[in-house]
């Protein structure tokens, strides 16, 4: 559903599991830092609102979106680390290197959790505009990072 349709902060918490006792790692681009910022917040509050410890919650950052890959990978080869958070933002310009990006990472990010079997969580914003990517960092179609923590959390219920 396009997220004109949908605010990113409703989900299902119905069939969430105790999380108490499992530890996240979230990788933010510091690229847009004022928008992933906001995301890492969502990401977090959800997670502590849900049962997280908050010593069970490992933030790490890199550059920008395209290393968002291999600090999940950093991640998700953690035994300890049960869940992986990946947060960015790309907003188109005047070249393609949105499409590039988005596409290496989400490739990415499915092949890490698939090579290590554990969830890694899409909670890149992909906009055209900077005002698009403000309207999912907390503005008026919610914050896709609380959506990318609430995915992190339903998988590990899965």
């Amino acid at each position: 559903m396009a997220t004109a349709l949908k605010n990113l902060n409703e989900y299902n918490k119905d069939r969430f599991t105790d999380i108490s006792g499992k530890t996240f790692g979230i990788v933010v681009a510091e690229w847009h830092e004022e928008i992933t910022g906001v995301l890492c917040q969502g990401a977090v509050d959800t997670l502590l609102q849900h049962g997280a410890a908050k010593e069970n919650i490992f933030v790490n950052t890199v550059p920008g979106s395209f290393e968002l890959t291999l600090g999940a990978q950093f991640l998700a080869q953690q035994e300890e680390i049960d869940a992986v958070i990946v947060l960015g933002v790309v907003i188109k310009g005047d070249t393609k290197h949105d499409d590039y990006i988005n596409h290496a990472v989400a490739q990415g990010i499915t092949h890490v959790s698939m090579k290590y079997n554990k969830p890694v969580s899409f909670g890149l914003v992909t906009t055209n505009t900077l005002e698009q990517a403000l309207d999912r960092a907390g503005g008026k179609h919610g914050n896709k990072g609380v959506e990318a923590a609430a995915a992190a959390i339903r998988m590990l219920s899965f």
